[in-house]
């Protein structure tokens, strides 16, 4: 029978969700614990992959497992995996539902501040920058949903089959006191570093080292850069995955660090 996993993990230690040769993966993690469990070795599909450091406070995996399950795996699992990977939910399908390939939107959120803080140091990206232009930076986040081919914003573009992604939301928010920011996008696929790319640009913007015009040239142009601007992997969140037959509320109080006053810029 096939089984959705709801879930969720600190992503801070490892190198991204996928299995790597030599690499410590949430993946691998999960289908060590998994094969013990059921004496088998299990593989599980995830529903896309991370980066290093890259967290997820909604992520869904499925598995097909053959044995009936007449035991409190939801117990088990969540007492035997690491402490930064959580087990929300153990959802039975009916078909050969594909926690990638059906997916039809996933929304990431991109968290920094501005000031040196050593508690959000795994959870926030620290960029030491001051007076950022928000309006200038909020009039490029505008431009996003506009655009649908992201060439100029991805590592390798020619790997893909094609470089559209149908962004369907894309906002800025910050803090009262404008230190603590939250870039959020949405879309029904994503590329390779892309929003990262993207965050990276808008920071510029942020300290007038680019222009509006200059970003939406590439927007429009889809001409690649000599040069990419990747913000840094730690901040950013894997934050809602949306299937048909399937939209669960994620555990936001993971990455929104208790504060409840974002304002929209």
């Amino acid at each position: 029978m096939r089984y959705f996993f709801h879930i969720g993990y600190n992503g801070h230690t490892y190198n991204g969700w996928q299995r790597h040769p030599k690499a410590h993966s949430v993946q691998e993690a999960i289908e060590a614990k998994l094969s013990n469990i059921f004496k088998t070795p299990i593989a599980i599909n995830g529903c896309g992959r991370t980066d290093t450091s890259v967290h997820a406070s909604q992520y869904f995996f499925h598995v097909d497992i053959e044995q009936d399950i007449d035991f409190d795996l939801f117990f088990i699992l969540n007492r035997i995996l690491p402490h930064n990977i959580a087990v929300f939910d153990i959802i039975p399908m009916e078909g050969k539902q594909h926690a990638r390939f059906d997916a039809v939107q996933r929304k990431y959120d991109y968290y920094f501040h501005t000031y040196k803080n050593p508690f959000l140091g795994q959870l926030s990206s620290y960029y030491n920058v001051k007076n950022l232009n928000l309006q200038e930076m909020k009039k490029a986040v505008a431009l996003l949903p506009k655009y649908k081919d992201y060439r100029a914003f991805c590592t390798a573009p020619d790997k893909n089959e094609h470089t559209i992604c149908n962004v369907m939301d894309a906002k800025l928010y910050c803090s009262a006191n404008e230190q603590h920011f939250r870039f959020h996008i949405s879309s029904n696929r994503f590329l390779s570093k892309m929003i990262r790319i993207l965050t990276g640009n808008l920071l510029k913007i942020g300290k007038n080292e680019l222009s509006v015009d200059q970003f939406e040239h590439h927007l429009s142009s889809k001409e690649i850069p000599e040069k990419f601007d990747i913000a840094h992997p730690t901040g950013l969140y894997l934050s809602k995955v949306t299937y048909p037959y399937l939209n669960l509320e994620p555990r936001t109080e993971f990455n929104n660090f208790a504060k409840s006053d974002w304002i929209e810029i």
